[in-house]
């Protein structure tokens, strides 16, 4: 089975992007996932493919039809039955690590790119879409969010990243933030790297990767440390 992302979006000239480089343009190069895109303007209507229209009870800016979006989820999902619909909006739970690993580990997904105001609110009625939040920023369009969705769900695919370790050994996965990295020199700036990892005491070094790790999850991110097992809280979400 090979993951595959369909994209529905107004720009598909914005695809792959970086989605092309690094680890996931390689193991999209190598078939280890499929993108596809379809362009949302084909389900508009009228003369000028129209995919928006004002927000009822006024306001500024426009909203995306109902009526377009559900025919353009229609068609990916008769192409694709198997794939889940996901859309971000910031009125949605935000995206965490578990939810990303889940994914990861399904046959693909299709995302679907608003714009604008954001969608008619009845898409959520009419069809079944899964909602999530990147962060608690103002986007363009949920572009960027897909990408970011699809660069967390391609690194987890079997052979995509080098050493089997680097995956679990990241910010969140275990529920807390990465602990420090350090690599050569020794010293900069009067900065040396850290003596017990120099110590080849890996009893040690796992100790204090342990106790770094809950001290700046603590100091960065303390709304992450409710609910962990043990006597610190564990985390979810995005690596840093």
């Amino acid at each position: 089975m090979t993951f595959t992302a369909v994209v529905l979006t107004l720009h598909p000239e914005m695809f792959p992007g970086p989605l092309g480089v690094s680890l996931a343009g390689r193991a999209l190069a190598e078939g280890r996932w499929r993108l596809e895109t379809m362009a949302l303007r084909q389900f508009g209507v009228g003369r000028h493919r129209a995919v928006d229209d004002t927000p009822a009870g006024g306001g500024p800016g426009m909203v995306m039809r109902v009526d377009v979006m559900a025919r353009a989820i229609d068609a990916a999902r008769a192409a694709h039955p198997e794939l889940p619909v996901w859309i971000p909006t910031p009125r949605a739970p935000r995206l965490d690590q578990r939810r990303v690993r889940a994914l990861a580990q399904g046959p693909g997904v299709i995302l679907l790119c608003p714009r604008f105001e954001g969608l008619d609110e009845r898409i959520f009625a009419v069809r079944p879409v899964e909602r999530f939040a990147l962060a608690d920023v103002v986007l363009s369009g949920g572009e960027l969010p897909a990408m970011a969705l699809l660069d967390a769900c391609v690194r987890l695919l079997p052979g995509v990243m080098g050493a089997p370790a680097s995956g679990a050994e990241e910010s969140f996965e275990r529920g807390l933030l990465e602990y420090p990295q350090f690599t050569r020199p020794l010293e900069f700036e009067g900065h040396a790297i850290p003596e017990v990892l120099r110590s080849g005491n890996h009893a040690a070094i796992a100790a204090w990767r342990r106790a770094r790790a809950e001290a700046d999850t603590e100091a960065w991110r303390p709304d992450l440390m409710a609910g962990t097992g043990g006597s610190r809280g564990r985390a979810q979400g995005e690596r840093r």
